[in-house]
């Protein structure tokens, strides 16, 4: 009977092929493998055709599914490799880590003493203690063989148990850069690579290993965590397991750093005492696709390669001198229409190998062929790089999963409505443009809506160019981890349909707000979710009905009215909506004018973009009783000298723009409001909302334009210090090209140019007449020779 410890880096293409390489030689009656081992149930699925890594295990909670942890596979895996080997041999092969169950139990327990323990230090903050509640960190750490190989999303403070975000577990120490150092190199993650990854002869390699991660644990005994006893412990047992079920060869796949404590194993009744009385919780999983960005440390995954992609064609093309790569980044740029030529792979290859050999390398690495890429395939200029960096060094690929493996229901039926609408699961993002006047593309969006609002951020609407709301353009990333999400939204239902229905209605009846239920009604519409539709409708005419503030009226009526809008284009009954909007716009209508009176300047301006956002739902409306009702407002608040400056001009420039004040009405209010009885500040207010918007109005009618300026000049300099920053901030939010114009009509001013001439009953003589020689050219009457006279 013999036991076989083979430590490995997780997700190394050296280390897969020597494990490969090994097992073949060795031919072992059972395997064992690092990994959960409620997995085992799923394990059959991995010698399925349809299951293509790079895929991971999913394990959750069912009650709690955001407490769970995903274990990441690709191709050149040394696990993946192994699990391979025992199902085409017909052996059996087991996952040997802690259980999951007891992983998640004991993380819930510490969460739950760092919170007593948080809590009684609130009550007595003078109070010290020994043990603090630790901190979580994301500081990124290099990947280390034998490294934890969680991807996780619940808590925890052990550097060994799922955390709630994604990130990388934190090491107080990088134990390889100690064998790194030791062998003069200073950087741990090359030395390793080249010793392992890159190595061709696999001879006695797994004995080298074990004998240094041993050396390695004697001078680090800090990483010797609780967590780390519990797995190693847990370990063994699997380990005598297979022994007292009569394995004469066991093969043992791990973490490198694990291999000496699985070799020289303690007392059985000493692992037993340790793994005595552990907690549990329900815990169940499944198969689903990865990416290789998600496997790169970079992602905050923990044991991550810095390089999935590189690591593929390591695999794939052992003995590649780098040639084939060169070959791949040439295609790459090609396809970027830069002109690459065989000359450039081929110098790019002599330099790569020179690179190694002046490092005493036996071939070149990934760090020798990005110089020799850089140097000569790009010039010196690194902006290529980041894309070699996306598209070849990491890459964008995708796993699959076989449609008929077991999963959550709700997950199935995502998955049947993407294959139905045509929109795959991409790792690298792809733009979708929708027109909603097509079965397939409104489909399409009501099923992206509905997404949304369970918090599955699968799309991200993008802005659309052209006019009008039958187009909508989606850019679709998928996430490995949207499948924690989809499973934590299916206690809502079986379906998308019903799981938005009830998921939305719970949160609708738990909001109080105005806004958010708004907002949720806008979401809600294009989803097309009609019971959802009818009781947020319900909801907000309840909460319309007892709001007593106008300006939180005021600044949900733009979003209702937008509401409006889907009416047509979607087919649905958008009258009860409009119903709601009219009711508010009445009431808003009566009470705007006191609430514009004696209201500050941070709380003038906020209500300015109200009254934009408002006036532009009015016109977007187009009913005559409501703009009526509306410019009655306007005039009110414009008329008043108690409401605020900025309001009271910008209410002034609306009622021009509804041609309720003719020229001559606008200017006698402009020259009011600029009068010098008012104060300077005053008056630059009033001036600031009447131009909100638009410098238009000063660039055509030069008498306002004179007005303004003749304003301005008869300030005095300190006056003009003070108020200075208003017109700063005044003119800033005009378009360049008014800018420019206007600073060209200053300029033409100032020159000595012609000075504008007054207006007279709208009709500029002295730009009219240089408008005769034109008309009379064009009708036949003007000669050239004749210009003179």
């Amino acid at each position: 009977m013999s036991v076989h410890i083979l430590g490995i880096r997780h997700h190394g293409p050296g280390s897969a092929r020597n494990v490969k390489n090994f097992l073949e030689a060795l031919q072992p009656d059972i395997v064992l493998v690092e990994g959960p081992p409620e997995a085992d149930s799923i394990l059959s699925w991995a010698g399925h055709e349809a299951l293509k890594p790079p895929v991971a295990i999913l394990v959750y909670q069912p009650d709690n599914p955001q407490h769970s942890c995903f274990y990441p596979f690709a191709e050149y895996s040394p696990e993946w490799q192994a699990i391979g080997y025992a199902q085409r041999q017909h052996i059996p092969v087991r996952f040997m880590d802690l259980p999951l169950t007891h992983v998640f139990a004991i993380g819930k327990e510490k969460q739950a003493a760092a919170g007593l323990q948080q809590q009684e230090a609130a009550e007595q903050p003078s109070a010290e203690t020994d043990d603090p509640a630790p901190e979580i960190t994301n500081a990124k750490v290099r990947s280390l063989p034998g490294g934890p190989d969680l991807v996780a999303v619940a808590d925890s403070d052990d550097e060994d148990l799922p955390v709630q975000q994604l990130v990388p577990a934190a090491f107080r120490h990088d134990p390889i850069a100690y064998l790194a150092h030791a062998a003069g190199h200073d950087d741990g993650e090359r030395w390793w690579e080249h010793m392992f990854e890159y190595r061709q002869q696999d001879d006695q390699i797994f004995e080298a290993v074990s004998d240094a991660m041993g050396a390695l644990r004697d001078e680090l005994p800090s990483r010797d965590s609780r967590m780390e006893r519990l797995r190693e412990a847990w370990m063994r047992k699997m380990i005598r397991q297979a022994e007292k079920e009569m394995h004469t060869r066991i093969a043992v796949i791990c973490g490198a750093w694990h291999a000496p404590a699985l070799k020289n194993m303690p007392t059985q009744k000493a692992d037993n005492d340790l793994l005595k009385g552990l907690p549990k919780v329900k815990i169940d999983c499944t198969w689903i696709p990865w990416t290789y960005s998600r496997l790169s440390y970079d992602s905050g995954y923990g044991a991550g390669v810095p390089s999935p992609g590189w690591y593929q064609h390591v695999w794939d093309h052992p003995a590649d001198d780098g040639t084939r790569w060169m070959a791949l980044v040439a295609k790459l740029f090609r396809e970027q229409q830069k002109d690459t030529s065989v000359a450039h792979v081929l110098e790019a290859v002599r330099l790569a190998n020179a690179l190694a050999s002046l490092r005493q390398y036996s071939r070149p690495g990934l760090e020798e062929l990005n110089e020799a890429t850089l140097s000569v395939l790009c010039n010196g200029e690194d902006v290529l790089m980041q894309l070699i960096q996306d598209e070849l060094i990491v890459s964008n690929r995708i796993g699959q999963v076989p449609s008929d493996i077991p999963k959550p229901p709700l997950q199935a039926d995502i998955e049947r409505l993407q294959k139905k609408l045509r929109l795959p699961q991409t790792a690298d993002f792809k733009d979708y443009v929708l027109d909603l006047r097509k079965d397939t593309d409104l489909d399409r969006s009501i099923f992206l809506h509905r997404l949304e609002l369970l918090g599955i951020r699968w799309g991200d609407r993008q802005q659309t160019s052209g006019k009008g709301t039958f187009k909508e353009q989606w850019r679709l990333q998928w996430d490995p981890s949207f499948s924690v999400d989809i499973i934590e939204k299916g206690s809502w239902g079986n379906t998308v349909l019903e799981a938005a229905t009830q998921y939305i209605l719970d949160v609708s009846g738990k909001t109080a707000t105005l806004r958010e239920v708004c907002r949720m009604l806008e979401s809600a519409l294009p989803a097309e979710l009609p019971k959802v539709v009818d009781a947020l409708i319900l909801r907000i005419n309840n909460l319309a009905a007892a709001a007593g503030d106008v300006l939180q009226l005021l600044e949900v009526i733009p979003s209702l009215v937008n509401i409006t809008r889907y009416g047509n284009v979607r087919k649905t009954d958008a009258d009860l909506v409009l119903n709601i909007v009219e009711s508010m716009i009445s009431r808003v209508c009566i009470s705007l004018p006191a609430a514009c009176t004696a209201v500050g300047e941070d709380a003038a301006l906020e209500l300015l973009e109200q009254f934009q956002a408002m006036n532009d739902a009015i016109n977007l409306l187009q009913h005559a009783h409501l703009t009526t009702a509306w410019t009655d407002t306007l005039q009110a608040i414009s008329a008043n000298s108690q409401s605020a400056p900025v309001i009271a001009g910008y209410a002034s420039r609306l009622l021009f723009d509804f041609k309720i004040l003719n020229s001559e009405m606008l200017f006698n209010r402009f020259s009011i409001a600029m009068s010098v009885a008012n104060a300077p500040a005053v008056a630059a207010a009033w001036l600031e909302g009447f131009l909100k918007g638009s410098g238009t109005l000063l660039l055509l009618d030069d008498t306002l334009w004179q007005m303004v300026c003749s304003w301005v000049g008869q300030l005095e300099n300190d006056i003009f210090m003070q108020i200075l920053p208003l017109l700063r901030r005044t003119f800033s939010n005009f378009t360049a090209p008014e800018r420019k114009k206007l600073g060209e009509k200053v300029r033409k001013g100032t020159d000595g140019g012609p000075a504008p001439t007054t207006v007279a009953n709208g009709i500029d003589d002295t730009r009219a007449a240089l408008g005769i020689p034109v008309v009379m050219k064009m009708l036949g009457f003007f000669h050239p020779e004749n210009q003179a006279e």
